[in-house]
């Protein structure tokens, strides 16, 4: 048994029961206590540093910047997992974890769910095709679509390297806490449904960043 975390949590217990005495800011239940320790993690969060800031670095500017460095350590960590498989690129697991996931779609319907070209999309469905891992059925709802799933050779091909991309996948995530992940997630979808919405509207590139821009306003 750990008794040093059994101490911390108790002198955890201790502060918030003297903080939240008399003011009865939270509920004094476990669902206070852990607001209250969010409430003190956000403010842990709430002023940090950048190179460039005193300079006038807005904080647009370095979520830009950061968001493109994470982009690129992951797909690092992607091509060292798929480095020594039959895998050409990370999109070829990408793809097939989303129709196991997600179960069979159309093509566009998966090219858009992963945030595709169309052009890319289907040279990596083709590939998935060429290979076997995929295959097409006519959709009962319409038998003019046929919708794509994954087939019995794709699920083993997933399951042989699903410890490498699972390794790949917690390399990314790297040194932050079980409630660093969850506020990630949290931020993170929202960011993600926001910029979701104009993709799915197949603007032109050229109207794109406009319309977005006048949302912002």
């Amino acid at each position: 048994m750990n008794f040093e975390l059994i101490k911390s949590v108790v002198e955890l217990v201790q502060q918030f029961m003297e903080q939240n005495e008399g003011k009865a800011l939270y509920s004094n239940d476990l669902h206070g206590f852990t607001e209250w320790i969010n409430a003190a993690h956000q403010q842990d969060l709430g002023n940090p540093d950048w190179i460039g800031k005193e300079s006038g670095r807005s904080s647009d500017s370095i979520i830009n910047t950061l968001l493109i460095r994470m982009n690129r350590y992951a797909k690092s960590y992607s091509r060292s997992a798929v480095g020594s498989s039959v895998f050409s690129s990370q999109d070829d697991f990408i793809y097939l974890i989303s129709l196991k996931n997600m179960g069979a779609m159309s093509k566009m319907e998966l090219i858009k769910h992963n945030v595709h070209e169309k052009s890319s999309g289907m040279l990596i469905i083709n590939r998935l095709l060429h290979n076997g891992w995929i295959e097409q059925a006519v959709s009962p709802k319409d038998k003019r679509i046929k919708n794509i799933q994954i087939t019995e050779k794709g699920l083993a091909i997933l399951d042989e390297h699903m410890e490498e991309i699972r390794r790949a996948s917690r390399a990314v995530v790297g040194n932050l806490t079980h409630a660093e992940q969850m506020l990630l997630i949290a931020v993170l979808s929202k960011l993600d449904e926001f910029h979701d919405s104009f993709y799915r509207m197949n603007l032109e590139t050229r109207d794109l960043l406009n319309t977005v821009y006048k949302k912002l306003n």
